[in-house]
């Protein structure tokens, strides 16, 4: 027998990247691989997992596996489901409305404050309305900041006032003209129902009609908002995963000398 008798024929894999049909990317180029997990408010057995594969393969799965499952309580049970997806989308058609800055240091952004202001400006955050989580918030105002990424708490010419959690949009507004804020921080988390979007419109009517609006830099943040969604709102721009102090921090005082605030 020949020493070639036992070798495979080389598999040949798909390497072109097609901007036009991009799909998933799991082992090799366009192979379409995709993890993804829900709840089914059913009881953990083999149906259950049967009606995971069926839901799978309506969103366009195929050959589902459920690669996990798990009792929550007697009538809810969680999946993660693996599989390989048909559809692509044609990344040259999408278009996102997006913050476009070019983010500074901590230092170029002092240093910018001091050329363009001369003074130190007020920024103020909170988590506002019945939202408890400080978590978004203390990750861009608290000194020691987020994932290497200092908080305005460490800038050298911010007055950072972190308010802490359940604010009401009143008392928000008040602190506010109090301090003569310059930057308005809103973070929310809590966004069962839309909550997030009514407190949010909320405190925009309020600043209108107190005739504020437009002397602050309003800027939303949080795990659900995006950029679109806060000017849909009346925000000046939304920061969501991904983006930390330093990114507001240059779209704040870059709109300020944009919109000609001293």
């Amino acid at each position: 027998m020949s020493s070639g008798a036992y070798s495979m024929e080389e598999k040949k894999f798909d390497t072109k990247l097609d901007l036009k049909a991009v799909r998933p990317y799991g082992d090799t180029m366009n192979d379409g691989k995709v993890q993804m997990s829900f709840t089914l408010p059913v009881k953990n057995e083999e149906r259950a997992a049967e009606a995971a594969r069926v839901l799978a393969r309506k969103m366009g799965l195929v050959e589902p596996l459920v690669a996990e499952r798990k009792t929550l309580d007697d009538e809810f049970t969680f999946f993660v489901v693996y599989g390989k997806l048909t559809h692509s989308v044609n990344y040259e058609e999408v278009q996102v409305d997006a913050v476009e800055i070019e983010t500074m240091t901590m230092d170029e952004t002092d240093a910018f404050i001091r050329e363009n202001f001369g003074r130190k400006l007020v920024v103020i955050g909170a988590s506002t309305g019945t939202d408890a989580h400080t978590v978004g918030i203390d990750a861009i105002m608290n000194m020691k900041g987020y994932a290497g990424h200092f908080g305005l708490e460490r800038y050298e010419m911010f007055d950072a006032y972190n308010l802490g959690s359940q604010v009401s949009n009143e008392e928000f507004i008040a602190k506010a003209v109090e301090l003569k804020a310059d930057i308005l921080l809103v973070s929310q988390t809590v966004t069962q129902k839309d909550i997030h979007i009514q407190n949010l419109s909320e405190l925009v009517e309020l600043m209108e009609a107190e005739n504020l609006r437009d002397k602050v830099i309003l800027v939303a943040g949080g795990p659900r908002i995006s950029h679109e969604l806060a000017k849909e709102l009346g925000y000046d721009a939304g920061f969501g995963p991904g983006q930390y102090a330093d990114d507001v921090a240059t779209f704040a005082v870059e709109e300020m000398v944009a919109r000609g605030m001293k």
